[in-house]
């Protein structure tokens, strides 16, 4: 009936993009009740995925392997949790801005060095040292998102060395 409307009172002469596009955006927009549900639950996956990757460490024989993945699989879902919150276009455009190319770069580099030195190197400790990177890239790279909290990570760290 209220297309009816429409095109009996003239506004829908420009096709029916807007119509279609009204459409698909609200069914695929989530609502930002939603959006936080989404994000808690994946962060949590992730959280979980990574202590249970810790924990496996040293089950004899395939531990090394089990590690690596379900570590790296913890950090790709609390990555992915963002998506819930702005939405994954506008977070890959977040995540090669300048201020955090660096950051997401180690990350990602981290992330398959880590599979790497698992399932082909055979290397425990090249495995713990790009997991222990893959932490400190995500929480430079989360620390981003808080204004000045890089400025003030930067000045506790001058303040500690010195």
């Amino acid at each position: 009936m209220d297309k009816l409307k429409r095109v009996f009172s003239g506004q829908d002469s420009n096709d029916n993009t807007n119509v279609l596009s009204e459409a698909v955006s609200d069914a695929t927009s989530l609502g930002w009740g939603t959006r936080v549900k989404g994000f808690i639950a994946c962060f949590a996956i992730g959280v979980l995925c990574s202590i249970l990757g810790v924990c496996l460490l040293w089950v004899p024989r395939n531990g090394l392997v089990l590690f690596a993945v379900f570590y790296t699989l913890g950090n790709i879902s609390a990555i992915g949790s963002t998506f819930f919150l702005m939405g994954p276009l506008k977070q890959m455009k977040k995540m090669v801005e300048p201020t955090r190319a660096i950051a997401t770069t180690v990350m990602l580099v981290s992330l398959i060095l880590t599979l790497c030195s698992a399932f082909w190197w055979k290397n425990k400790g090249l495995a713990v040292l790009f997991c222990i990177l893959q932490f400190f890239a995500f929480a430079w790279y989360s620390l981003s998102f808080i204004p000045f909290a890089r400025d003030a990570v930067k000045s506790c760290f001058s303040v500690c060395l010195s």
